[in-house]
């Protein structure tokens, strides 16, 4: 039963548990300009990795520990800024998040050196944590529960164009002026965010204390796990450690929490069956869709001899596709049962995939764009619905929590279709890799014909394996 009523959010609630409609659009407008911050600014940076690698004078593998520190952090923080939440309050963590990355981006654009940047970095994904757990919860408490879905599906929405468009605003602020500003861009936002997060609830705080111990022990596990993910094939003794290491600290963490009402680990929540399927469907889906984001460029480039450009342009439908269908998913979570909708999600997000990689283009490569509208609608259609059944199955003082596991999936599943698309590059030659990652086990086209298609094109690098770090 999910509590309603003022008394679940605070005083300045209406009826219905949500806050009046004169402070809604406010605080709305708040969680989600934070979560384009977070979304944008990964996003720029990924695109600026080669620009900064030459101006701060370093090698590329070297100038990936940008994007590398960054997302550690960020699934490191993720729980514990959960816990933080419900101890604290969610809107004073929240907005304690995004004033740690206002911070972070003043650090990054003023970073003299790789390891300053690195660690200014770092700090921007312990802050993007609070911001990313919380958010959502926050939109729980901001709108009556009979219109969660529209509000879960407009945060889809702008994660969704956030992530289209940071390449491109990435690219537009290089073209006129140095990386530094890649950074400066968010301090503005983030004040204007700050200022509107007077409006969000106030959520109840929790009486119970924080356990720095089990914190410790959850931010190790990710971390080991996280890393020894990335150096599996450069290093797998090392990385066999760091797994190891990962499952004890896990071990140990789930012994210290389970007795406890509220775990660090939301053990209690999984014990729920409709909030476990919610989160084993999302790291799929995640897991998926991940292998495909980096499938494809290469599927296109080096099998099918597009140019980068043309690229570009395919792997934007998929994003652009996904934004249209959250927020018609939105408005059917409230209607319909999320479970049909899930259904249908994941079934056109594989068909879609199943498509791309089976279906025999030949010199015509247009069908391509048919076959990522259908994933990006179907994983939209997926991705809403089975967020709302998330966060309905949890108890409304478990809010933050709900928010914490549903970011972990995410990462979890990005992470694990990164490694899997890594291994296949790994394994297997340029042209069979992409087809392995969409589901095809044929064989590819023959050595030369891939040789052919790719005459002309200027990218010699397409000929060598890529190492890719998730």
């Amino acid at each position: 039963m999910i509590p309603q009523g003022p008394a679940a959010v605070g005083p300045a609630t209406t009826p219905d548990g949500a806050i009046p409609d004169s402070r809604r659009p406010l605080a709305v407008g708040a969680v989600l300009t934070a979560m384009t911050l977070v979304v944008l600014d990964a996003g720029m940076t990924n695109l600026a990795l080669p620009t900064i690698a030459r101006a701060l004078g370093v090698s590329p593998a070297a100038a990936v520990l940008v994007v590398t520190a960054y997302q550690t952090a960020l699934l490191v923080a993720l729980l514990p800024a959960a816990a933080m939440g419900e101890r604290f309050g969610c809107r004073r963590v929240f907005a304690a998040g995004v004033w740690l990355f206002i911070l972070s981006s003043v650090l990054c654009t003023f970073a003299p050196s790789l390891h300053g940047l690195v660690a200014a970095r770092a700090l921007q994904g312990l802050g993007g944590a609070a911001i990313l757990a919380l958010g959502v919860p926050l939109l729980r408490f901001s709108v009556p529960p009979q219109r969660l879905g529209a509000a879960i599906g407009w945060n889809a929405l702008t994660v969704a164009l956030a992530s289209s468009a940071g390449p491109g605003v990435g690219a537009l602020i290089l073209a006129h002026a140095h990386w530094p500003w890649l950074y400066a861009v968010n301090i503005p936002l983030g004040l204007a965010v700050l200022a509107a997060s007077r409006q969000l609830p106030r959520t109840p705080a929790g009486s119970h204390r924080l356990d720095i111990a089990s914190m410790a022990l959850s931010g190790a596990m990710f971390a080991s796990l996280f890393i020894g993910a990335q150096l599996f094939l450069a290093r797998p003794l090392l990385a066999i450690g760091l797994a190891v290491s990962g499952l004890v600290c896990l071990g140990l963490l789930v012994r210290r929490e389970a007795p406890k009402a509220a775990p660090l680990i939301p053990l209690d929540l999984l014990r729920q069956p409709a909030l476990r399927l919610s989160v084993i469907a999302s790291v799929f889906c995640f897991t998926g869709q991940a292998a495909a984001m980096v499938a494809l460029p290469f599927y296109l480039q080096s099998v099918l001899g597009q140019s980068a450009s043309t690229t570009g342009v395919y792997m934007t439908v998929w994003p652009l596709s996904v934004a249209v269908s959250a927020v018609a998913a939105g408005r059917l979570a409230d209607r319909f049962p999320t479970a049909w909708l899930c259904a249908v999600g994941g079934l056109g997000l594989g068909l879609g995939l199943v498509s791309a990689a089976l279906w025999p283009l030949g010199q015509d490569v247009r069908p391509m764009l048919l076959f990522a509208a259908a994933c990006g609608l179907g994983f939209g259609l997926f991705q809403t619905p089975n967020n709302r059944n998330m966060f309905l199955s949890a108890p409304l003082e478990r809010s933050a929590a709900s928010g914490g596991l549903q970011g972990a999936a995410r990462l979890t599943g990005q992470t694990a279709g990164a490694v899997l698309m890594t291994l296949l590059f790994t394994l297997t030659p340029i042209g069979t890799a992409p087809r392995l990652g969409l589901g095809d086990r044929r064989r590819a086209r023959s050595p030369g014909r891939i040789g052919q298609s790719l005459e002309g094109q200027g990218s010699p690098s397409c000929n060598r394996k890529p190492r890719l770090t998730a």
